[in-house]
Order: structure tokens, then sequence, then C-alpha cells
């Protein structure tokens, strides 16, 4: 079995929780502004010290409210100041965060705040707050506390009874307690929570820090700075703030992608963390035309920077033609989509999903590197990491130190390492294997991706082999569920829903041939009339199927479009097994150009 390892890396102390982050910035540079919130009069700079002071007022009031060792508390809201504070805040006296998407229908909520047995909550909204008090009100002690709420508890701190009591509490956590239950999507439609330890999150955050060299450190001589707009209910985001905080970063903090593009001059980032549906979002912002010039020369602008890219980051010779053109379009164009970034901007962490090579190729070529990089929530995120100075287009890096990669006999990707969760809430079990334990790393987990490695240890996706969709935007989509409520319909045959690598959820739909016969019958339609695929009622009869489906999930996991088939799926050719599964890769091939059709 081929294996690769990086090095041993950092390891959070076994008597410490992710405190010490904290301590360290305290004792090392309390001064140092790392966190960076706005209002009207522009942004707020939080050095080391008041951040940590403000965790431990907040800190404060959780303990006098009761909150215990171990006691689950939800947060539920965009990425803002106030989610970081109560995130450590919660981790510091030993509770645990459980995260909640703030797109998550009412039915999901539910079952995170039933399933984790949640005591305590926070929201962003008043709806939110609203919509939590009446779905696990009983469950919890007190009502809801709005995140805002972290402000007025900071202003009415004061010494008292409970700082004792705060650092007796912080004292007692150890690394290996839990610090968060982080649900994602599993084949059987409901999310199933992910357990992650305090090392585990140093592990995979600290290591990032130290595998990218001086990205989270200095950038041009100057403190590096970055926009967090990734969603911090996700474990990337948060895994890149705690990654932030331990390497000194300058971090803004936005509440997603719309409002992040709009700071770039302001802010200026020296890099950034996203997922491939923003980078293409952004590449569409930023297309410049030259001075005077039309979307021809925009095309032919971003035509060069492509090739440009591609042959820089493949090592291949650039001819005297395309540099010399690639140079005019610096001059004229990509330096201005440079200074539209704000002028520091030079990386890109990308994950979440794949990322095309066109893209990371035209990024290459107006001078931003994209570094692909391969994780999951049950590694905390970070397995893989391209870093500046060894970046491999196509690849997502090497493993970060004390992460371990194998490639089993059947390619399947296997890692091993302290970034890896204990387990699953409530005992669902954990796709590891724990007769493979050497040499106390830990067991194999394995992930259901399918890669390889090459001669010095990049790794390289090649397949999924799991059913799970992850979508553009990085948003982890079970398709099984969407599609039988979907076939629950009258007129529905059968559904498979596509996206893995889209923008967007869509859905192939065929219909069922007797319903399709008495429906043309009770419209006086012919039956042999073959228009029927676009008849608007009948559109319109697929589409409350749809709505249907999307009434119990996220708009991230939400079919936004479909396309009704004129022919059924068949075990004869080859879309069905015997036993009626779909043969998802035969059906993509074969209706390739009606799901080019859905995506445009």
């Amino acid at each position: 079995m081929q294996q690769y390892k990086s090095g041993d890396g950092v390891v959070l102390p076994g008597d410490r929780g992710l405190s010490l982050i904290l301590d360290e910035g305290v004792r090392l540079a309390p001064d140092r502004p790392v966190l960076s919130w706005q209002n009207a009069a522009g942004w707020q700079d939080v050095s080391y010290r008041q951040f940590a002071d403000h965790v431990r007022a907040v800190a404060k009031v959780l303990l006098a409210h009761g909150v215990a060792h171990g006691d689950r508390v939800a947060v539920l809201g965009r990425t803002s100041y106030e989610w970081a504070v109560v995130d450590f805040a919660v981790l510091s006296i030993g509770a645990v965060t459980v995260p909640i998407y703030p797109t998550a229908s009412e039915q999901q909520v539910r079952h995170l705040l039933v399933d984790s047995a949640a005591n305590w909550c926070f929201t962003e909204t008043e709806e939110q707050r609203v919509q939590l008090d009446r779905i696990g009100g009983a469950a919890l002690r007190v009502g809801a506390w709005p995140l805002a709420a972290v402000w007025a508890w900071r202003d009415a701190d004061q010494d008292g009874p409970w700082d004792a009591e705060f650092d007796e509490r912080r004292a007692k956590v150890r690394a290996d307690d839990l610090a968060t239950i982080v649900y994602t999507s599993g084949t059987t439609g409901m999310p199933k929570g992910c357990m992650l330890t305090h090392r585990n999150l140093y592990a995979s955050s600290a290591n990032t820090v130290e595998h990218t060299g001086d990205l989270f450190r200095t950038a041009d001589g100057e403190q590096a700075a970055t926009l967090l707009g990734l969603p911090l209910s996700h474990v990337f985001g948060r895994t890149i703030l705690i990654a932030c905080l331990y390497g000194g970063t300058r971090t803004g903090l936005v509440a997603g992608i719309p409002e992040l593009i709009g700071q770039f001059p302001v802010f200026r980032p020296s890099f950034l963390a996203l997922v491939p549906y923003a980078l293409e979002k952004i590449r569409k912002r930023v297309r410049v035309p030259a001075a005077g010039g039309a979307g021809a020369v925009d095309a032919e602008a971003e035509r060069v920077a492509i090739e440009f890219g591609l042959a820089s980051a493949r090592g291949l010779p650039v001819d005297d033609s395309l540099r010399t053109t690639h140079a005019v379009f610096d001059e004229r164009v990509y330096s201005r989509v440079r200074a539209s970034f704000g002028g520091r901007f030079q990386d890109v962490i990308c994950g979440g999903a794949s990322l095309d090579d066109s893209t990371a190729a035209f990024y290459g070529g107006v001078g931003v590197r994209i570094l692909n990089c391969y994780g999951l929530t049950e590694a905390a995120t970070a397995v893989t990491v391209n870093v500046p100075a060894t970046n491999r287009m196509g690849s997502t890096g090497r493993p970060i130190p004390g992460t371990t990669v194998a490639i089993a006999d059947d390619s399947e990707l296997l890692i091993r390492g302290l970034n890896v969760s204990p387990g699953y809430w409530k005992g669902s079990p954990q796709p590891t294997d724990r007769d493979a334990t050497q040499g106390g790393e830990g067991p194999w987990l394995h992930t259901g991706d399918l890669g390889r490695l090459d001669d010095d240890g990049f790794l390289y996706i090649t397949g999924r082999r799991k059913e799970i969709l992850v979508t553009s935007g990085g948003k982890n989509v079970a398709p099984a569920p969407l599609e039988d409520r979907v076939r629950l319909h009258p007129l529905v045959s059968n559904c498979m829903v596509v996206g893995d690598g889209r923008p967007f959820v869509s859905a192939l739909v065929t219909i069922d041939p007797a319903a399709l016969a008495g429906w043309k019958a009770s419209r006086g339609l012919a039956a042999d009339d073959d228009s029927w695929s676009h008849d608007p009622e009948l559109l319109t009869e697929i589409q409350i199927a749809v709505d249907d489906v999307n009434s119990l999930v996220s708009r991230a996991e939400s079919i936004r479009a479909f396309r009704v088939l004129s022919s059924d799926f068949t075990v004869a050719a080859g879309h069905l097994t015997p036993s009626m599964k779909l043969r998802r890769n035969v059906i993509e091939a074969e209706f390739a150009a009606d799901i080019a059709a859905v995506y445009g």
C-alpha cells in the first residue's frame, strides 16, 4: 500500500485545549490585531488581548447560566465576529459547539437540536430565535440568546466570583475533550454528527500553518491578512479561522462571499480561503476590458491568461509571442485585476470541491496562485494542501505534517493522523479500520474517495466512491432522499439528482408511461404526441414534486432546476442495475446534453 507522510507536525499538549492559541497570542503579541469586524465607521481591529478578554467575559455569563463541561451549545448564524467569540467562549469552559447552517430547513434544525441534545443556543436573527423557541424550546434551558448579546455581556463584565470559576474550568479542558459536533450529510439523508476534539482541530489548523510557510504569517514584510467569508458552520471555515489565530493573521470576518468581494480594495488581503464556486463568481466579476476595448478584447485577455497560466503551472516553455502578449495584457488588464483585489492578493487556498484547471490557470495568468487542497469533516478539514513554493496544478498537494495519506489496493484514499475524528455522535459507525493502527498514530479513515500519489507525495483525486455530491460551493448533498421523494409523484417514474462539482443541484426526471397515457387522455392529447416533455402543465406538476422536496432541505441542497427526459431509465439500456439502482455514470454520459442545457 502506497503511503506518504510529510513529518510529525506540532501537537497540542494533552493537558491543554484550544485556549492555548489565545494564551500564546496574548503572551507573544498582545496588541497584534488578529480579528476585524465592520460597523458604520469601517473596519474595527481586535487584538489578541481584546479578543481573549471578550471570550472570557462571554464564558463567565455562560457559567453563570449553568453551562457545564460537555454541554452542547448550538450556534445558528452567518460568519461574524460574534460567532467567533461565542465559539471560543464555549470551548474555553469545556462545552461543545454545535454549528447549524443558517439556511438549514426547520426539519434539519429540529434534528440537530434533538440529536445533539443541545441545551443552549445562539441565533443571529429574531426570526431564527422564534423558530428555535418553537421547535426546540422544550429542550433549551433558557430561550435562545441573540449573538449580538456578546457586546452587552462584554460591557457588563466585571471581576467577581465567576473569574475563579472560569480559570478552574478552563484548566480542566484536555486535548482529547470533545470540542464540536459538526453535522454532515450521510447516505440516509439525515445529517449525522461528526465529533471533533480540541486535538483534532489544533492538528488540522496549526499544521496547515506550519505546512504553508509564511502564508498565514507575513506577506511582503507585513502582517498577513485575509477576509473570511466561508461559513463558520462548515468545518473548512472554522479550521481556517483557528489557523489564522495560530499564525497571527489579521482576519476580517464577513457574512458571505458577496460581502467579501466588495471589501478587497479596503481590507487588502494577502490570501484567501475559498470554495471553487466563489472563485468562479469572482472570476466573472473581475473581467476587466483594456482601456477603450470591448468584449472581444476581454475574451482575448482571458484566453491569454489561461494559456500562460497553464504553461507556467505545467513547466512548459512559453513562446515569445505568448510571453509578449501576456506582458501587454499584464500592463493593461491584469494589473487592474490585481488592483481590484487590493494590490497584496497572492494566494488562494481552494477546497470543498474540485476546481477546473482553466479557472486555476486564469488566476495564475493574472498573478494569483491557486493552492488546491483536500480535506473532509472527519479529518477536521485539512489533509493535503499545496504550498506556494511547490504548487502543482491538478493535485491537492502533500499531506500536512502529522497526517499520513495512503492509497489502498482498490485506489481508495485512506488517512491517518491526529486530525482524524474519534467517531460519530451517538455511536454511529466511523469509517475507520481499527485493525490498521500502527505506531500509535490511530486507525485509517476510509474516505470513500479514489486517488493516486505521485513519486513526490502529491495527492490527485481521481473519483468519488460514495454517492454524496459536493457542489462547487462545497455543500455536501445526499441525492437518494431527494430522488426518493420526487419519485412519489404519480407522474414520475425515476429521478436522478445531479450537482457534483456544479454550482447548484438539479435533477433528471423520467415519466411513468402508464401515468403519462392517462394524463394525455385527460387533456385531449393524442397518444403519439411527443411534445409532452415540454408541456407547461406537466412541468408544473413536476415542479410541485420538486417544491415538496425542497421544503425539507436547505437552499444549498434544494433542486434548483430539472429536465424531463423523453424516455425512461431501464435495465436493458444500462441505466439501472438488476436491483434497480441508478448507474449514475452511465446516465450522466448518455444525457450529457440535457445536463449541459440545465447549467447553460
